[in-house]
């Protein structure tokens, strides 16, 4: 998520904190300092807040362990976890890339409920069996109940809940497509998302109340996010069996190294005006470099002719090329990862296939011809 602040590592996965959080800490916190005020008038007003504090962090913590849930079952599987972000609505795992059958999506969905679930049992435990009274069994009651809340809205079954998560590994295993599987609960996402925004519009326009205003944004929020992965399902589906060599340009700006500047100009520059920047290559077609024309305004023009392109061009970074056979869709992530608008595809034995354009991805997919040079 943007703007997010990094706060460390959890187990080795990179720790984020959004600061909307911070907002709805100090919210929560005022809240159950308030609550606490009220059932125990003999609390001071700095000892409530910071029991308030205190409730409103091992809720977080509760946020925080139920996302570990789903990540610690992700890795067992061999996924990477890129990160856990906290944010105005709870928590995030994001994962590197989906599991492999519909069974192990199952258990990755399900981990983070059954950890809630968990916590639920073992503060309930704790709150009955020992001598606990006053604030420490209100504050013992009220995380068992908030994780009892997480675990049962959490498998609501609508993208991006768990729940959605579970019915789309359902729908995968009785169909055999997870594309189906994502689409199907996005689409419940949705009708739950507009039934949130209805409970949160209805009573605010006829009775003025903003009782369920938090119901409001918990639907925008599931209206934006499950169209999204309907979205991203469809792209996921139209890059089947596709790899980076079908996206290729196929007039691809490339120039030999042995090329002088005057050829060059003459050759590619005023042929290709549109283009700003051209891939080198070797005598055996091997990706060797990068030039810009901007590179050019260095070098006078009375030495163009006995300047080579390669006295000229700069070296490219591996991180920016793809090789032909790679699937396309793993390309597509890379570009969305890195924010790269371009990437140099090239074959097993290092010979340049030609450059790839997101744009050029984007009208393959939607079933045009490669686009003109950018």
């Amino acid at each position: 998520m943007n703007g997010t602040i990094r706060v460390g590592n959890l187990f080795g996965i990179p720790f984020y904190i959004h600061p909307s959080w911070f907002l709805v800490l100090g919210l929560v916190a005022w809240s159950y300092s308030s609550g606490l005020t009220a059932q125990f008038p003999w609390l001071s007003g700095g000892l409530a807040f910071l029991l308030g504090l205190m409730t409103a962090l091992l809720l977080f913590t509760s946020v925080v362990a139920h996302e570990l849930g789903h990540s610690f079952v992700a890795i067992h599987q061999g996924i990477d976890v890129k990160s856990i972000t906290l944010f105005i609505f709870g928590g995030l795992a994001s994962l590197e890339k989906e599991s492999q059958t519909p069974g192990e999506a199952f258990w990755v969905a399900i981990a983070g409920p059954l950890v809630s679930l968990l916590l639920y049992a073992t503060f309930t435990v704790i709150n009955v069996t020992t001598t606990a009274t006053g604030a420490t069994a209100a504050i013992l009651g009220v995380l068992a109940s908030v994780n009892l809340a997480l675990a049962l809205f959490n498998l609501i079954p609508g993208l991006p809940l768990d729940g959605g998560n579970i019915l789309k590994a359902a729908v995968w295993k009785i169909t055999g497509n997870p594309y189906k599987g994502v689409s199907f609960a996005s689409r419940v996402g949705q009708v739950f998302g507009w039934v949130a925004i209805a409970s949160g519009v209805i009573p605010l326009v006829f009775f003025g109340s903003f009782a369920n205003f938090w119901n409001l944004l918990i639907g925008f929020f599931l209206l934006q996010n499950a169209g999204r992965a309907a979205q991203f399902a469809r792209v996921q589906e139209k890059c089947t069996g596709l790899t980076a060599a079908d996206a290729v340009t196929s007039d691809s700006p490339i120039v030999s190294a042995h090329t002088s500047l005057r050829e060059f100009a003459d050759q590619r520059i005023f042929q290709n005006q549109d283009w700003r920047k051209f891939l080198v290559t070797d005598e055996e077609g091997r990706l060797v470099g990068v030039i810009n024309l901007d590179d050019l305004r260095g070098i006078p023009t009375t030495q163009w002719t006995q300047t080579p392109i390669s006295a000229v061009m700069k070296s490219i970074e591996q991180s920016t090329t793809v090789k032909s056979d790679q699937p396309l869709l793993e390309v597509v992530q890379l570009l969305e990862q890195r924010k790269l608008s371009t990437l140099s595809v090239i074959s097993e034995n290092g010979v340049l296939v030609g450059i790839l354009e997101k744009t050029a991805i984007i009208r393959l997919l939607q079933g045009k011809n490669q686009p003109n040079p950018v």
